[in-house]
Formats: C-alpha cells, sequence, structure tokens
C-alpha cells in the first residue's frame, strides 16, 4: 500500500485527511507550518463544513493520532 503525507491541513487537507481514513489508506505525514498540532485536532475534530468528526483524534507526543493510528506532524 502506497503511504500518503498531505501537504496543508486547511479545508482540502483535512477533507483528504477524512476520504484517506474512509478508504483505508495510509497517511504517515501532515506538513502545515501555520497551524499548531492542538489547533489541528481541534479543526479536524469540529470541521463547520463537513461536520464533527465521529472517530478519536488527539495530540500526543508531537504526533496527530486519530482512530489510534498516529501521524507525524511537520512544521516547514
Amino acid at each position: 500500500m502506497a503511504k500518503v503525507a498531505i501537504n496543508g491541513f486547511g479545508r482540502i487537507g483535512r477533507i483528504v485527511l477524512r476520504a484517506c481514513l474512509e478508504k483505508g489508506m495510509d497517511v504517515v505525514a501532515i506538513n502545515d507550518p501555520f497551524i499548531d498540532l492542538n489547533y489541528m485536532v481541534y479543526m479536524f475534530k469540529y470541521d463547520s463544513t463537513h461536520g464533527a468528526f465521529k472517530g478519536d483524534c488527539k495530540a500526543e507526543n508531537g504526533m496527530l493520532v486519530v482512530n489510534g493510528k498516529k501521524i507525524q506532524v511537520f512544521a516547514e
């Protein structure tokens, strides 16, 4: 299976992550130099356009953890 990295976690980056999770794709990294990890969690959990995320999402040891899957976060 191919590994996916998302560059930018705005409106489109968040919907790409949701789509990847629904399709069972392996998201390994997210890069966004403008968004803090805790705000990433908040925006993903409570998306005003696509609704609240029904799974589990949290920040842990500098990583975004979605449904138990750890995703490395970069700010470059």
